[in-house]
């Protein structure tokens, strides 16, 4: 079950104008159920990405990079139960073809359409269902499609992840949509496994895309489950410019201050989402680094911490074995870090234990009281480098048995 997770109300999705979706049942992988989305968007929309850093990136992934610079994007078109990742050519001619299908049904041409897909990697798009399901997807098309939506573009998933929020730009009100899925090979570093969040206000090209990639780097970048970057990391930023507010050019204006805000707290709670939804997780954990010379190196910190099985099963257990936080601690890469100054507490419901201080065992710990802390379901472990003023913070779960049964039975 996800940690303190539910699924969203659908009353509380929010439609975006210019924003429509449908969804249908096209048996990529597996019949009955639905697989495969599209989502239309009004003309003038703006869109703007940022994709994974995988070598092996997925066909899908190469395409939408190709066409997000060629053309103005009309169409998204998402699939699951299978990657089209490590395809060669035939994967990038499938993700065209999709490309070409979906453009006749929709009445734009083929680089207006952004193609996405999650599923198994190593195995060909069986095209003729693909895109015999396209027609009921586009038949499907509604500003209220977002709860079928999050739910077809699941894969291990144990629930949908989807979200709203609205925001008041020069005194009109913006609305936002979003949804994310996720739940194993999470380590992106890019942005989420996939991640949609729309919006009505109207920006330009130049802030839209810088905005993707802060709002990205605050929250989807921030998230780790298993340490695995996938294939087919995908985060999309749709703004259908239907608010009568006047264009945000200016990255230093209240709108754009105000706007950032709304976007960059959509994001980290669909990014939450997924670490919430890890494979088998039953803790959510906060890691926050501090004191460090830069972000990067309390980055660094965060991950090392994050990934460690050692530190993930020990949550797990909710044994206090927290010599492993201080071992991933040292060998996250910062060569000269005097661990004498280091300090590490855990806290959890209102309460926070010292751990660790001058390069050993805090005077004051007791193990029961660390015990106390990792039987929670929620907690946080902070960390003060004592190198400087930066900060940051990162997202994880712990490692159970069931994360080993999911990930060897992810085919069957």
């Amino acid at each position: 079950m996800p940690v303190n997770l539910s699924a969203p109300d659908p009353s509380k999705l929010l439609a975006v104008p210019g924003v429509r979706l449908g969804v249908a049942q096209a048996g990529i992988r597996k019949p009955g159920r639905r697989d495969l989305t599209v989502i239309e968007l009004a003309e003038g929309s703006r869109v703007a990405g940022v994709f994974t850093t995988n070598r092996f990136c997925a066909a899908p992934v190469q395409v939408c990079q190709s066409h997000l610079t060629a053309a103005e994007i009309r169409a998204l078109v998402i699939n699951t139960g299978i990657a089209n990742a490590g395809t060669g050519e035939r994967g990038l001619a499938d993700a065209r073809a999709t490309c070409e299908a979906l453009a006749g049904l929709m009445g734009c041409r083929p680089e207006q359409v952004l193609p996405f897909s999650t599923g198994v990697i190593l195995e060909h798009l069986p095209m003729d269902r693909l895109t015999a399901g396209l027609p009921a997807a586009v038949t499907a098309l509604a500003t209220d499609g977002w709860y079928a939506a999050c739910h077809a573009i699941m894969t291990t998933d144990t629930i949908p992840k989807a979200a709203s929020r609205r925001a008041v730009i020069d005194g009109v009100e913006v609305t936002l949509t979003g949804m994310s899925k996720g739940a194993g090979m999470i380590r992106p570093n890019m942005a989420t496994m996939l991640g949609y969040l729309a919006m009505d206000a109207k920006v330009s090209g130049e802030v839209l895309q810088a905005l993707v990639r802060e709002a990205a780097d605050l929250s989807f970048n921030s998230i780790t489950v298993d340490g695995d970057t996938s294939t087919n990391d995908s985060f999309i930023l749709m703004a259908s410019g239907q608010a009568a507010h006047a264009e945000i050019t200016d990255m230093g204006s209240e709108a754009y201050r105000v706007l950032r805000e709304a976007v960059v707290g959509l994001s980290i709670e669909l990014a939450q989402a997924i670490v919430r939804d890890g494979e088998g997780a039953t803790k959510f954990m906060t890691l926050q680094v501090e004191g460090g010379a830069s972000r990067d190196e309390c980055r660094k910190v965060g991950y090392a911490i994050g990934h460690s099985p050692l530190v993930k099963t020990a949550f797990f257990a909710s044994d206090p074995n927290l010599g492993r936080i201080l071992a991933a601690i040292g060998y996250a890469g910062i060569a000269d870090l005097d661990v004498s100054k280091l300090r590490v507490w855990l806290a959890a419901g209102g309460r926070e234990v010292l751990v660790a201080e001058q390069g050993g065992r805090a005077a004051s710990y007791r193990e029961e009281d660390g015990a106390a802390v990792m039987a929670e379901s929620e907690i946080t472990v902070r960390v003060d480098l004592a190198r400087g003023s930066s900060a940051a913070t990162v997202w994880t779960c712990d490692f159970s048995y069931d994360y080993v049964k999911i990930n060897a039975d992810y085919r069957s």
